[in-house]
């Protein structure tokens, strides 16, 4: 771990925080500035798929329930990870929440939080869990934060439901494995996560490591960076924490044969 701290704090330029968690060990196995606040961009649309799994929990609405009047967003990439959606205008609930995450599509997310009552609700509801998360319509909002720790807990929450529950949570679950996002050097299957970035922003929620096999769960957050569309130093550094973290869970997992 402490080669993925020394690469952290390579990004220098900005403020930078970083959680991992060992499902192996039950534990943090890392932790730097957990209490950073970060503008959260598409990562919010988590926070909402976990809004919706905790209202079907309490009998508030089911899976199937049909989401009318369904637009995808053009800047997205549904029509090619979901091209036999492209012609449909109702969703089923559990799909629209899939496509949400998966293609970080604010559309959607706008239709299911409509169908949950509104912003104000929703975001009520998801305070209600994880006070130091704020939610907004304006994924580029400066309204639309979270605090570290709670993003960590919010992952860890979705995770565990789905290994206790998996028919309650797999429509959150199958938009993080569906999504794009690849790393060169790690396999694609090892890799679940729920990435959102600005001009000036980096931040990552995600799954390392075989699904089913003790993986590490992270959450990393970079902010105030320098313009991210024409200096690409913090992309880079973030992909070679990426590649220690897929590391660890290598090195993990050669411990345990030991």
């Amino acid at each position: 771990m402490l080669k993925i701290l020394e690469k952290v704090n390579e990004i220098e330029s900005g403020e930078v925080g970083m959680i991992i968690y060992s499902k192996l060990k039950q534990e943090i196995v890392l932790s730097h500035n957990e209490k950073l606040v970060v503008p959260l961009a598409s990562t919010a649309k988590v926070a909402i798929g976990f809004c919706v799994a905790k209202s079907v929990e309490e009998g508030n609405c089911k899976w199937y329930d049909i989401i009318k009047n369904i637009s995808y967003d053009p800047k997205e990439d549904s029509n090619e990870l979901y091209p036999h959606f492209q012609n449909r205008d109702n969703l089923a609930l559990q799909e629209a929440v899939e496509v949400m995450i998966a293609c970080h599509d604010q559309s959607i997310a706008n239709r299911i939080v409509q169908f949950l009552g509104g912003w104000e609700k929703v975001n009520k509801m998801i305070k209600s869990y994880f006070n130091r998360v704020n939610i907004s319509p304006d994924p580029r909002s400066s309204d639309n934060k979270g605090e570290l720790n709670h993003l960590m807990n919010l992952l860890c929450e979705v995770y565990q439901g789905y290994e206790h529950n998996p028919e309650l949570w797999h429509p959150l679950i199958n938009g993080l494995v569906r999504q794009r996002g690849e790393i060169d050097g790690i396999p694609s299957h090892f890799l679940n996560h729920m990435t959102g970035g600005l001009e000036d922003l980096i931040v990552d929620m995600g799954i390392m490591g075989e699904f089913t096999k003790h993986p590490l769960l992270y959450v990393f957050g970079a902010k105030n960076l320098p313009n991210r569309n024409t200096e690409k130093w913090a992309d880079e550094k973030m992909i070679e924490v990426m590649k220690l973290i897929y590391n660890e869970y290598c090195d993990q997992g050669e411990a345990q044969k030991r």
